[in-house]
């Protein structure tokens, strides 16, 4: 029996669903829906054992990740199939836009993940639409747990949350890529630099996450008064770099809220 399908085999959802099988999760109890052959075949290739269908089916639960234009047909389709829950990872698509489409039968919860979710180490936060219960955020929060971490927000902090950790990778990747070009500048080979930036920026965020330590602890320990760090720092505050970060965020959060509202 088909507990739970995923709606979308593309990036987002073949994560997912690759996410739950190395978490545990029974094949014979997944199915994916998807209308095109090419990734039909591409998800068939990558889980022999999972069913991939070219329509939604009756499931007990419907992982949403298809494109926003696509949303609406295909809550629709869900809801004809049969499903008691949804979760929809669609971008910019609001609870109440989703649940007008699949009717007052289906709890459901909105997510925003981010890319990271492809390795394994995304974060997402989620927020239950008025028929969801504590059980349907749990079992949201369960599924999402299989690529990462995952916290709760109200859904009018999720703009915020595209504007932080939804967009925040493409961030650490502009940085990622200055980094490179900085070693280059000061001399280094490029497959040299590449390999010193990359394990750079991944080491500090492995040190981040599992020392405890807040942000601007660490910072101080490795800046030595009139040292190098120090001398690299000042040229950062001195270009404003912070208040960048700050500009960012917020432009990607207000982008997210007016996506989100056909009014503005």
């Amino acid at each position: 029996m088909v507990t739970l399908q995923v709606v979308g085999g593309g990036r987002m959802g073949s994560a997912l669903v690759g996410g739950l099988l190395v978490a545990g999760r029974d094949a014979a109890t997944l199915a994916v829906a998807e209308i095109d052959p090419d990734r039909q075949e591409q998800v068939r290739r990558s889980w022999p054992a999972l069913q991939v269908v070219s329509a939604p089916v009756a499931a007990e639960g419907t992982l949403l990740a298809v494109k926003p234009t696509a949303a609406e047909a295909a809550c629709r389709a869900v809801a004809a199939a049969g499903t008691r829950r949804l979760l929809s990872v669609v971008a910019g698509v609001t609870l109440r836009s989703l649940q007008s489409w699949v009717g007052s039968e289906v709890a459901v919860v909105r997510a925003m993940p981010n890319t990271p979710a492809l390795v394994g180490a995304g974060v997402s936060a989620i927020a239950g639409g008025e028929l969801a219960g504590a059980a349907d955020l749990a079992w949201a929060e369960e599924l999402l747990r299989a690529v990462g971490e995952v916290v709760r927000v109200p859904e009018p902090s999720l703009d915020a949350v595209t504007g932080l950790s939804g967009s925040g990778p493409a961030y650490v990747f502009l940085l990622a890529e200055a980094l490179v070009e900085a070693g280059v500048l000061a001399g280094l080979p490029r497959d040299v630099s590449r390999t010193l930036a990359l394990h750079t920026i991944a080491g500090s965020g492995r040190l981040l996450l599992e020392s405890g330590s807040e942000p601007e602890a660490l910072r101080a320990q490795v800046t030595s008064p009139g040292g190098t760090t120090a001398a690299g720092l000042r040229v950062l505050e001195q270009r404003a770099v912070r208040a960048a970060v700050l500009d960012a965020v917020t432009a990607a959060a207000e982008r997210s809220r007016q996506l989100g509202d056909p009014e503005i």
